[in-house]
């Protein structure tokens, strides 16, 4: 059974690093005694862990990160819980895959192990990582994910600014890019806005609304507290 919160962000605008989603970080770990901490989309793992850690104390749980670990595999086997953080997705994937967790982590979060992810890591969730605004900064060995979920995510998704003056692709123009040569919906998560997802249960939370792109279709528009159970019928 699915156990995930899948947010955009760590950090909105005027607040401090997982704010606007504390409530929701509590309840997924409610009941996990050793939060596993992922922060290999992020080059300085140990200030990451620190920034992680200190935030997780304030919330009243603990955390230990996962580069401390002698044995990867066996510390995602023994993990209460999972979160991977942000910062380059195609440097996440890598490491994740150099260092054979992505079926570890796959087979415990499909098994209900909560999980939470924030930009990056919500990412990495979804099945591939082709909907990412990274730099391809690293090379991994294909651009599949996790596949926690049946659809791809574009965390940070940015709206077209009709008084721009920037001729550049918008983030609608990318994603429908993407649907030219592949198939899967895509989120179009705005800061602020989250997934929380238990079994079939899809439903937008947060601060923000969210689009989703479909093949073939023109965009839909969703409000925080919408339900998108149907992304999750396969």
């Amino acid at each position: 059974m699915r156990n995930l919160l899948l947010a955009s962000t760590s950090t909105t605008h005027g607040t401090n690093y997982l704010d606007h989603c504390a409530g929701q970080v509590r309840e997924l770990f409610a009941d996990a005694h050793d939060v596993l901490f992922v922060p290999f989309a992020i080059h300085d793992h140990e200030a990451y862990e620190q920034k992680a850690a200190e935030r997780f104390r304030e919330l009243g749980l603990a955390l230990r990160s996962i580069h401390r670990s002698q044995d990867p595999v066996k510390a995602v086997a023994e993990a209460s819980g999972i979160f991977i953080g942000g910062g380059n997705t195609f440097r996440l994937l890598k490491r994740l895959s150099d260092r054979r967790l992505i079926e570890p982590i796959r087979e415990r979060v499909s098994g209900g192990l909560p999980y939470l992810g924030a930009s990056a890591g919500s990412n990495v969730a979804g099945l591939t990582i082709k909907t990412t605004n990274d730099i391809l900064i690293v090379y991994p060995p294909t651009f599949d994910a996790l596949q926690l979920v049946p659809f791809n995510l574009n965390p940070h998704y940015l709206d077209p600014d009709p008084n721009s003056t920037h001729m550049g692709e918008t983030r609608e123009t990318r994603i429908k890019e993407f649907h030219e040569e592949n198939e899967p919906p895509v989120v179009g998560l705005r800061e602020g806005a989250m997934l929380r997802i238990e079994g079939d249960s899809v439903k937008l939370l947060g601060e923000r609304g969210a689009r989703l792109f479909q093949r073939h279709q023109e965009p839909i528009e969703f409000e925080p507290g919408a339900s998108l159970d149907f992304l999750c019928v396969v």
